[in-house]
This record gives structure tokens, sequence and C-alpha cells, in this order.
């Protein structure tokens, strides 16, 4: 005869000299090996597990911070299409390590390999969190309420009451109404209801805030329409910079531009076609001995406007208030002076003459700016000097501006001989001289005197050069100073027409996470049953989630049907002693999960 299972694994205790586990039903039966063998998930398998690990919102938010991370190089080290003359400059500085950083594309940080792959992936994962649960979300829409709970008691928030029926009125007909007037109560607060009666009673299901996950994909589906939009958009944009000095135009092509930074699908003619002239650019100063003394406001570029095939027009940039041409933002981000410069040879011929911006290196506008001739003369030229509108020497001897506007203006010019470093086709910046191989002719430790001027003033050029003049622009003559010396407004022209979509979005998501984090997700139920002339009614409610406010809703839908049922006339009034139609008669046991 053979033996049961419970009689071999008492044997195979016996054998083993072990009791058996009480734990353990007593026909179990232990393996003799206690290796577990995982399936073969096979090829098809394995791609299921990293698709689930992928659209996981885990992942999704380690590839969020990984973005962020590997945005970080893009700010540490020049980038080509952004500052190109950068690159040059550290290449030439780090001649050993530029080509490991190179091949890293470390200049080239938002169009590499590598971060395109993490934006991608990103932009998978939510894609892939999203849809699956769109299509779960969809489906609980269409879902009916669940039935009543046979135990209502049992819930956290609980009411009971009972009511007496009047003599000549049907009970179960007074329940059945009373649960009708429930019912367009919960339909007109917003929740969607389902009628359930049985043998046991009368009921309503009624359920809402479904607009809570509704939101959360909002929020969802707007963060992925900005990365979206972020990436085609940011293909087709670009964002360029140019000094438009006073009687000046800028052109709008590639080759006007003072730097730019486009996309990588903008095309040399995709750029709309203007010219924008800067006619005065107007700035007022606090006065002398005011609180406020010296301090600028009221910038404002008066400009005239020419578009193709439209009439001429006259506009005003001013700070935080852009124009728009042609879809083109034009910004205002800063001003300074443009002193008129002419150098003349020995032999008296012009050889250089514009008007060159200095840059503004303090509050009360004293201005750095430099001078490159490469031809005319023997050698190459730089002058390298300082532009005080309101000058005062120093107790050092040093000068200074005390005021920003021109009340005593004036030139000092620092010569350099030498090669300027351009004639090998390496790309310079028009603000910056460097010395290095050049001999200093004036100022430093030369012995000879930096060379200083007044506006319409000529100085000789060391050695019989040549000369140089600070011209005087003023109309009125060497005199007046009020106009002596052309103004310059630094322009941004920004053109991204993907914007807006971007504004749209973010729109969206704002208002889908406020629908996540304030519309309540809940469910409630009113319960009618019959026991003679005695109607007993039933509230309940169950949140999914933390709520608050849940006890305060029932309470209230308790209290507004209970004054619907006292206006009906079908119930005797209650005694004064019986319980409150808001009142937990009785203690939960245990909360149910929902789902």
């Amino acid at each position: 005869m053979s033996s049961s299972p419970s009689e071999k694994a008492s044997k195979k205790a016996a054998a083993t000299g072990t009791a058996a586990d009480p734990l353990r039903p007593s026909d179990h039966i232990d393996s003799d090996n206690d290796t577990i063998t995982s399936p073969a998930l096979g090829v098809v398998g394995w791609m299921r597990w990293g698709w689930r690990q992928l659209t996981s919102m885990r992942t999704a938010l380690v590839l969020l911070l990984v973005l962020a991370i590997a945005a970080i190089p893009g700010s540490i080290f020049p980038q080509r299409m952004a500052d190109p003359n950068g690159v040059t400059q550290w290449q030439s500085e780090n001649p050993d390590l530029f080509p490991i950083l190179d091949a890293m594309q470390m200049f080239d940080v938002y169009l590499s390999a590598w971060f395109s792959a993490i934006y991608l992936l990103l932009f998978l994962s939510l894609i892939g969190c999203v849809l699956p649960r769109i299509k779960h979300h969809f489906k609980a829409l269409r879902t009916k309420p669940p039935r009543t709970p046979v135990r209502l008691s049992r819930l956290d928030d609980f009411r009971a009451v009972s009511r007496t029926v009047v003599a000549d009125q049907d009970a179960s007909a007074a329940a059945s109404a009373a649960i009708d007037g429930a019912e367009a109560q919960l339909r007109s607060s917003g929740y969607r209801v389902v009628r359930y009666d049985d043998k046991r009673g009368y009921s309503v299901s009624a359920e809402r805030g479904y607009a809570r996950e509704t939101g959360n994909l909002l929020f969802h589906l707007a963060l992925v329409g900005i990365l979206v939009t972020v990436a085609v958009g940011g293909s087709f944009a670009y964002t360029g910079q140019r000094v438009v000095v006073e009687g000046t135009s800028f052109v709008n092509t590639l080759l006007d531009y003072s730097s730019m930074n486009r996309g990588r699908f903008v095309a040399e003619g995709a750029l709309a076609p203007y010219r924008m002239t800067l006619d005065e650019f107007d700035v007022t100063y606090e006065p002398i001995g005011t609180t406020a003394a010296g301090q600028a406001g009221n910038f404002a570029a008066h400009v005239t406007i020419d578009v193709p095939g439209q009439e001429q027009r006259t506009d005003k940039v001013v700070v935080n208030s852009p124009i728009t041409i042609e879809g083109d933002q034009i910004y205002l981000l800063g001003n300074g002076y443009a002193p008129t410069i002419t150098v003349r040879n020995a032999d008296g011929d012009v050889i250089f003459r514009d008007s060159v911006p200095f840059l503004p290196q303090d509050a009360a506008m004293t201005s750095l700016g430099v001078v490159k001739i490469p031809d005319g003369l023997p050698e190459q030229i730089g002058l390298v000097g300082f532009f005080y509108p309101t000058q005062v020497e120093l107790s050092t001897g040093a000068f200074t501006s005390a005021f920003g506007d021109l009340i005593n203006p004036m030139l000092t010019l620092n010569v350099y001989e030498g090669d300027l470093g351009i004639d090998d086709g390496t790309p310079r910046s028009v603000y910056v001289l460097d010395p290095s191989g050049m001999e200093q002719l004036t100022g430093g430790e030369t012995g000879v005197d930096s060379i200083e001027l007044a506006p319409g003033d000529t100085a000789e050029l060391p050695g019989g050069r040549g000369s140089v003049t600070f011209e005087n622009e003023s109309p009125a003559g060497a005199a007046d100073y009020s106009q002596s010396v052309k103004r310059f407004a630094s322009l941004q022209i920004h053109h991204d027409a993907s914007a807006i979509w971007v504004l749209g979005f973010a729109v969206l998501a704002v208002a889908g996470l406020l629908l996540a984090m304030f519309v309540p997700r809940r469910r409630v139920w009113v319960k009618a049953t019959v026991a003679d002339d005695t109607v007993s009614f039933e509230y309940a409610a169950l949140a999914r989630g933390e709520d608050p406010t849940l006890a305060i809703a029932i309470d209230d839908v308790a209290a507004k049907h209970g004054r619907a049922l006292d206006e009906s006339g079908h119930y005797a009034p209650a005694p004064d002693d019986e319980p409150d139609a808001a009142e937990n008669t009785e203690t939960p046991a245990t909360t149910p999960k929902v789902d």
C-alpha cells in the first residue's frame, strides 16, 4: 500500500532528524533541490522587460535629473554655435586637452549624440507612462459607479438616521422617492450616479473626482508637448546680437550680425528681409545734487524700419518692451558712447574713420574701447583707450568719470604697434586687443604720455607715424558737448515661432497640476431600507487617498437630503432625542481599499 503525502513528510522529517514546521500544511513536501530556476525570458521577454523599465515613472524622473546634469558642461565650456571665438581661444589656451574634450562633444553639448539620446529616452519614457494611463482613464470614465456595499457602516465616514412614515403613506414608495431625491441632489453636485434597487432596499451610488486623474494626465501631456516644442522649435529659432551706432543701419542678414546663435535648420535665406536704422538714442540722468544723482533711466532707441513691400515706419525700443518686426523680437540690452575717431598717415591721408563703440565699465559710463588699423601705415597699429563722459582726476593722478552725461568728455589712447593677429584668419573680437607680440608706444612704462583728446582735438602719433582726431559731432561746435559724441544701442534679435506653443503648454501644465492637487476623488452612497412604517437612511463616503474634507462633505449630503425629506411631507417629525442626520451612529471597523 502506498503512503499518503503527510506520511511521506513525516518519514522525511524523522529521517532528517527535524521536526515538522507547524506553519506548513501537513502535506507539504520539501524539494531536495533548493535552487529556484526562473523560466528563460527570450528576446521578446527581455524587450518587454526593458520597455516596462523605461516607461516607469521612476525612470522618467531619473532621466529628467540626468538631462539637467548633462546640460552643465554647456555652461562650463564655450559652445561653437553661441561663441565660436571662445572655442578658438580655449583651443589656443589648452592645446593638449582640447582634442579630448572635442571628441567628447563638450563644445557642442546640445547637439551631441549623448545629450540627444538622453532627451529622446526621456521623451519615450514620458510617452510610455502616459499612453497606458490614458487608456485606463478613458475606460474608467465609461464605467458605472460600483454597487452599493452591503455594510456601509464599515466605512470611515458613515451617517445613519431613521424616519417614521406618516400614516397615509406607503413606506416603500416613500423610500423610493427619497432615493430619487438623493439621486437628483448628487447629480446636481457634479457626481456620476447610478441607481441600485434590490430586495434589501433602495440605494444610489455616486462618484466624482475623475478630473483629478485628468489633470494629472494633462500635466504629463503638456510636459511632453513642451519637450517636443522646444526640440522642434529650437531647430528653427535664432538669436543674434548687433551693436548699432546712431545714424547707422542694421540689415537682417547673417553677415550683419555681431554674433549669431541659430538652430540647425535655419538656412542662410531663412531670415526675414528688413532694415532698421537707429535714428537717436535717448537717456536721461538724475541731475547732480539729487538723492539719485547720476542714475540713468528712460532708455529709448528711436528706430526707422524698412520692410520690402511695406510703408516705412518709426518705432521705439525701450527696456523690457521689445518691438516686433516680421516675427523677430527686438530687445534693448545695453547702450554706450561711440566716439568718432579719425586716423591719418604721415601724408595726411585718412586711413581710418569710424564711430567706435566703447563698452561701459561702471555706472558713470567710464568706457573702454579698441581701434585696430591693419593697413595704411608702415606697421599695424592698435589703439586702446578710455572714454570719460565727465572726466575728473583722482588724487592718484588717474582719470575717471563722475557723471554719465556729456559734461566734460575726454578720450585717452595708448598706442601699440605690431602684429594684430588677424592676418592668419583667426577670428578676433573687435573689443579686445592682444598686446602680446606688439610694442607699446605710449602710456605705461614707455615714458611717453598717453594721448588725451577732447572733442575736436587732434594729436600726433609717436614717431611721425601720423595723427589721430577725436571728432566733434555736435552741430553747435566744440563749445557744446551735449551732442559731441554719438551713442550706440546693443540690440538682441530673437526669433522663435514656438514660443507661443511653449506658453500654451505651460499654461496647460499648470492647469493640470492644479486639478491634480485640489480636486478630491470620492464615492458617496445613500441607502434606504424599510421596516414596517420606518425607513432607515444610511449615508457613507469613501475617498481615494487623503481627503480631510470628506467628513464635511458627507455631513452636507446628509443635511441637504434631510431637509428635502422634511419638506416632502412623507415623514413624521423626528423626536427631539432622535440622533441628528449628520451623527455617526456606529464606529467603523475597517476601511476598505479603493482601486
